[in-house]
């Protein structure tokens, strides 16, 4: 009897904030996926990339703690884009155990093609909506993400 009382009284995740917002997460990786992956690169690569059209040459560490990931996530990546001839490691002089990640020739060229792929993937996730939602969803998605990682998104200069 216990047990049906307590299934009558729990809740339908269904209808939950966090369960939605994990669905469209979901969604959205995989819609991330396969527009970067119509470029060859990975969704999580666009983000050390981003990091480096920002800032180029930053330590390895830095760019793991930017994107909130852990250093061996990061090296995964680093070692992606190494391979594809995107980006390049560097040993700092006066610190042996930090990396500087500089971007190739080619890693810069790369943004063009990125560009191309995520106003794609923009305009592919905001189907639909009003001008007002995109601003409002926006906004919510900031607050979220500052909730989240507790702390507000860096400025272009950091």
């Amino acid at each position: 009897m216990a047990t049906k009382a307590l299934m009558a009284s729990h809740i339908r995740f269904e209808d939950t904030v966090s369960y939605l917002l994990g669905k469209v997460t979901t969604a959205f990786r995989n819609s991330l996926e396969r527009h970067m992956g119509e470029i060859g690169l990975h969704g999580g690569q666009i983000f050390v990339l981003l990091e480096l059209w920002k800032k180029d040459g930053l330590r390895q560490v830095d760019i793991a703690n930017r994107l909130s990931l852990s250093a061996p996530t990061v090296n995964k990546m680093l070692k992606g884009l190494i391979e594809i001839n995107l980006v390049t490691r560097s040993r700092i002089a006066d610190d042996g155990r930090s990396t500087r990640i500089f971007l190739t020739e080619r890693g810069f060229e790369m943004r063009r093609e990125v560009e191309s792929q995520w106003l794609e993937l923009e305009e592919s996730c905001l189907v639909g909506l009003t001008e007002t939602e995109r601003l409002v969803l926006f906004d919510l998605l900031g607050k979220l993400r500052n909730a989240y990682t507790g702390r507000e998104e860096e400025s272009e200069e950091d």
